[in-house]
């Protein structure tokens, strides 16, 4: 047994064989020198019925003086009952954020998620969350961690906030499974970005321009028939990607949908979506209304034929989603209120509809300028006496 110093340790040599010189002083603090010459402090100690070693780091990178502080700091905590070497024991065992990202897709999102979550909470894990956190531990995972990879997502905030959101539905995850047992989220607290919701109206001009691009759809009809259908009836995407005939009431005017992104609903269709119904022809095999190149299939893809019939009609940036705010806006301008409103777009809670409210302000505010116009007409006007 030596001292172990700078000069002790760099008088060490390689004999061809593994070999420990131990501290006169610490008692546990050693230095392991390999066969090759590389030298390793470590702490040794007895746990749990057992010699166990912790390693603290290589001479060089470590001096004498830091490795010893270190392996006191182990020792110490032997003696108050912890063990460091489980701790790195299960350390190594951890799963990490890419092992937990595939588990949390296949045993949680699998089954509880409607497929429209199922490929989003897909997109975050394996675009966003994988490349970012996927080396570390679940149980290493820190909140400057999940600031630092939603910060870096700061020009996209709606992305980042869906971003941050799954990671939440995770780690509660990681603390129910077991996978974590601190208790803490890191992702509590971390505040999201401020999201200015886009609410997008087609103009009569815009509305013909695009009438007549479906009319001459001839080459992508089923594309053209749900577009149709979609500002016809106020539906979701899903809702209409994925309507059956079975789902069709025509006697009853109404679309009874056994799930959506509610549950189960019926939606009232007017006049016009059960014409466009009717003149849809049927393909026998095929249960859906809106059908795919796939037999038997309905149309999966209807982004990339959106895009070239929004490019036709001049409205590069329209989204498909404003077509159902389109609905809204012409249902307020013809006299329906919110209640009704929600309930034909088939809304869970009234909070959703409210972000309409300010069109019915537009409308009672046109209503107050033509009665205040009226009225100064009258006032005005000559008097007959």
């Amino acid at each position: 047994m030596v001292k172990i110093t700078k000069r002790s340790v760099e008088a060490a040599v390689r004999t061809g064989k593994e070999y420990f010189l131990w501290d006169d002083e610490l008692r546990g603090f050693g230095l392991r020198v390999h066969p090759s010459g590389r030298k390793i402090y470590l702490a040794q100690f007895r746990a749990g019925g057992r010699i166990r070693r912790v390693n603290i780091g290589p001479h060089g990178p470590i001096t004498p003086d830091q490795a010893r502080t270190e392996a006191m700091k182990h020792l110490s905590d032997v003696r108050l009952g912890s063990d460091p070497g489980a701790q790195r024991d299960r350390l190594r065992a951890a799963m990490t954020m890419k092992e937990f990202g595939r588990r949390f897709l296949n045993e949680h999102v699998a089954s509880h998620c409607k497929p429209s979550t199922q490929y989003e909470y897909g997109r975050c894990v394996n675009l966003f969350i994988t490349p970012k956190l996927g080396m570390l531990k679940v149980i290493d995972v820190t909140r400057a961690d999940i600031v630092e990879l939603h910060q870096g997502l700061k020009e996209t905030p709606y992305q980042a906030n869906r971003i941050l959101g799954v990671l939440s539905i995770m780690f509660t995850l990681a603390d129910t499974w077991g996978v974590r047992s601190d208790g803490i989220n890191p992702c509590w607290k971390v505040r999201r970005y401020k999201e200015v919701k886009r609410e997008r109206y087609l103009t009569p001009d815009e509305l013909a321009r695009l009438g007549k691009v479906l009319r001459e759809a001839d080459g992508e009809p089923e594309a053209a028939t749900c577009i149709r259908l979609l500002l016809l009836t106020g539906c979701r995407l899903g809702e209409i990607q994925t309507l059956k005939w079975d789902y069709v009431d025509f006697h009853a005017g109404v679309l009874r949908l056994p799930d959506s992104k509610t549950g189960a609903k019926v939606a009232p269709i007017g006049k016009a979506a059960l014409n466009v119904l009717a003149d849809i022809p049927r393909i026998d095999g095929n249960p859906y209304v809106v059908t795919g190149k796939v037999k038997g299939q309905y149309l999966t893809d209807i982004q990339k034929p959106w895009r070239r019939l929004r490019a036709r009609a001049g409205l590069h940036t329209l989204r498909i989603h404003d077509l159902r705010h389109s609905f809204a806006s012409d249902a307020l301008q013809l006299g329906a209120d919110l209640t009704m409103i929600g309930r034909l777009l088939g809304h869970a809670q009234v909070q959703t509809t409210a972000r309409y409210a300010h069109l019915q302000t537009d409308q009672i505010s046109k209503t107050a300028n033509m009665i205040s116009t009226n009225i100064l007409k009258k006032i005005n006007a000559k008097s007959s006496h």
